[in-house]
């Protein structure tokens, strides 16, 4: 796949094409404030459908006391992670749960599910990252699980989830390893690309370099071909690293 972004084609020799935050679909709906890196709900854009099984990052604030009615889905891996503030989830397996800044929220759609996600503070805003992967399966039995990294420590790349569920991460039905890494000014990390193995890393928060170039909040770079990425710091900062088939 060759991904292109906006205004400025990339070939197919390219390994790292960055998509800045400004060039993502935005939508203000006074209760949500959206921007989506890859086209989703009015936000079309046929450059950005996706990358690899990669098919949502939306990069979302909802203010205090609002939220996303009941609605339902199927056949999607749902990632939530709660950059700050809380986020009240319910759902039609009987789960209801509120998750907090550094909480990572899993939900297998599967076969049919529905949910709701409602701000429960009075006054904070709450700031999440909706990601959706493209299942390599459909119509599986829901499931719903929770990965904390409020105390994770920082410097390092923690796993969140992959395909078989190792070493402590959450198993989800994609070979899709999605790494999170809370980063201080001048922390380092890097990562190892194997053979046909895709990269989209997504800054959340912050300013770092990435084999020389520097993203800011809400950057992202597509990477294939490279065999490491070397990312450091230079202010506090969180990234979030997909590796994927």
């Amino acid at each position: 796949m060759v991904f292109h972004r906006s205004g400025n084609h990339a070939h197919s020799l390219a390994m790292i094409n960055i998509l800045k935050s400004n060039e993502r679909g935005h939508a203000s709906h006074g209760w949500l404030d959206s921007y989506h890196s890859f086209s989703f709900a009015d936000y079309y854009n046929p450059e950005q459908m996706g990358f690899q099984s990669l098919r949502v990052i939306n990069d979302d604030l909802v203010m205090p006391g609002m939220g996303f009615g009941t609605h339902p889905h199927r056949d999607m891996e749902i990632i939530t992670y709660i950059l700050s503030g809380q986020l009240e989830h319910k759902d039609s397996m009987g789960n209801g749960r509120v998750i907090k800044t550094g909480d990572v929220q899993y939900m297998a759609a599967g076969k049919g599910v529905s949910h709701s996600e409602f701000n429960p503070s009075k006054e904070e805003a709450v700031h999440l990252l909706q990601i959706w992967i493209q299942p390599d399966a459909k119509g599986v039995v829901p499931r719903y699980a929770e990965k904390s990294l409020r105390t994770a420590e920082t410097g390092k790349l923690h796993l969140v989830t992959s395909k078989a569920g190792r070493d402590g991460s959450i198993a989800i039905h994609q070979d899709a390893d999605l790494w999170i890494a809370k980063l201080e000014a001048g922390q380092k990390v890097s990562h190892p690309l194997a053979n046909q193995r895709h990269v989209w890393l997504h800054v959340a928060e912050g300013e770092i370099v990435l084999n020389g170039k520097t993203l800011t909040g809400g950057d992202a770079a597509a990477v294939e071909k490279e065999t490491e990425l070397q990312v450091s710091a230079n202010k506090p900062s969180q990234v979030l690293l997909f590796d994927l088939n």
